[in-house]
């Protein structure tokens, strides 16, 4: 493994994987180690763009348009990450398995399709690990509710979040090496601790 590694941050809404996400961040940076966020949708100035569309409460696209813009954004996003990749350790919130736990296990898009157009785009680019915040759906509503603006993606049923959930943990069953499942219904302090000393391995 690369000891400037790609490390994603996945989880259904409300799941806690950008709070961590930002927290590795600030450790990091305390630590001066060189690193770099990126977040899915959006990242670079093109993705961000296209983020705004995919996520804003009046948009009304099709199961397929949707996967098209977020594999459109991560297009957009792979100079910054070729530009940093072996060089910087990566961050990122959210990348090809939350494609597949929503597109494919959520709104059931054939994964043969989107497994080929993520090879496509990504080449030799490989995700060295992968933190999954998992959430009760009890937990995830509560936190919903404390926001202050939902996008489109926090508006699903409880049974789309469900399905999205159980998708991320077979992805995490088949690549138990890479993944490290994390409780979010749990005391959020000891999980940063569980976090950063995985963290601290991989490095």
């Amino acid at each position: 493994m690369s000891k400037k590694p790609i490390i994603v941050f996945e989880g259904i809404e409300g799941s806690g994987k950008s709070y961590h996400l930002a927290r590795i961040s600030k450790y990091l940076k305390k630590k001066k180690i060189d690193h770099i966020r990126i977040r899915e949708p959006g990242g670079s100035k093109n993705a961000e763009k296209i983020r705004k569309l995919i996520l804003d409460k009046k948009s009304k696209f099709n199961k397929y348009t949707d996967l098209l813009l977020y594999l459109a954004a991560r297009s957009e996003n792979l100079l910054l990450l070729k530009k940093h990749y072996k060089n910087k350790v990566i961050l990122i919130d959210r990348f090809v398995d939350s494609t597949i736990a929503y597109q494919h296990y959520g709104f059931g898009i054939d994964l043969r399709f989107i497994n080929f157009i993520n090879k496509y785009l990504l080449k030799n680019i490989i995700i060295d690990f992968t933190f999954l915040n998992k959430v009760s759906t009890n937990n995830m509503i509560k936190r919903l509710k404390k926001r202050k603006s939902l996008n489109r993606y926090d508006k699903f049923n409880t049974n789309f979040y469900r399905k999205v959930q159980k998708g991320f943990l077979k992805l995490a069953k088949k690549k138990k090496n890479k993944y490290l499942i994390i409780d979010s219904n749990k005391d959020k302090a000891k999980n940063e601790i569980l976090i950063i000393n995985k963290i601290n391995k991989l490095l």
